[in-house]
């Protein structure tokens, strides 16, 4: 299989190189690129199958370099350091992705992965995927939620759920410990996050979709959250709910 490295670290191209060549055989490393413009050029020169791609690097990033190449039929792999929204938004999308430094294990279990997707077009994927990137950088927005000290500045994608609590509604972040009653009804933190990755799913409780780990199938059922949590799914919201992860 073909494949292409793209990362402005020569100590992490290096890397990755004796990976594959230690654990995937079947991968051929046809060129290393240290930037954007060089990826490019690689990709029309070897049409590579398989393309390891660096998510943030000066110049042209990783992302950016998929939009130019929609019209490839390679597979994605991307690599990053930074687990933050731009990993969400892979996460959410088709394709796969390896945290720094990578694992051998997770790097075999991304290649044959990969393997499914050969020859299939990027374009879709890559449409899909800018989609949430715009998702979660509007999400990266703050929102000045008063309280009874004040004011609290949020981060919206830093909110896991909200819970009514009478006319205040209690705000749980992803840091355990720092949670907060803010002095909005419930029904008002709904209003201020729409369009976002909430969903309304009992008339106690709004969670943030991008952080929910599971859904436990019930008379309405429950969501287990990333940080363990459990969230009751009303009978009336149950199928609102369903539809809107199948669109997800």
């Amino acid at each position: 299989m073909r494949a292409i490295i793209v990362d402005d670290e020569k100590h992490s191209r290096d890397v990755l190189r004796i990976l594959l060549e230690n654990n995937c055989p079947n991968i051929s490393v046809m060129a290393t690129c240290s930037n954007g413009t060089a990826a490019l050029e690689a990709i029309v020169k070897y049409e590579p199958q398989l393309l390891f791609l660096d998510v943030e690097m000066p110049g042209l990033d990783g992302f950016q370099v998929l939009e130019a190449s929609k019209k490839g039929t390679f597979a994605v792999i991307f690599t990053t350091a930074y687990d933050h929204y731009a990993v969400q938004a892979i996460r959410h999308s088709a394709l796969d992705y390896l945290l720094k430094p990578i694992d051998a294990n997770e790097l075999q279990e991304a290649v044959e992965k990969a393997i499914e997707h050969i020859g299939q077009p990027v374009a879709k994927k890559v449409d899909h995927l800018v989609e949430i990137l715009h998702q979660h950088i509007k999400q990266a927005e703050r929102l000045a939620l008063p309280t009874a000290e004040g004011l609290r500045m949020v981060i919206v994608n830093d909110i896991l759920y909200c819970e009514s609590d009478g006319a205040n509604t209690n705000v749980f972040l992803r840091s355990q410990d720092n949670s907060f009653s803010a002095s909005r009804t419930l029904k008002e933190m709904e209003e201020m996050l729409e369009d976002k990755a909430f969903f309304r799913v009992h008339n106690c409780y709004i969670v943030n979709l991008s952080f929910m780990d599971k859904y436990i199938k019930g008379d309405g059922g429950e969501i287990i959250m990333c940080d363990g949590q459990s969230v009751p799914v009303s009978r009336q919201k149950k199928q609102d709910f369903l539809l809107r992860i199948e669109r997800m």
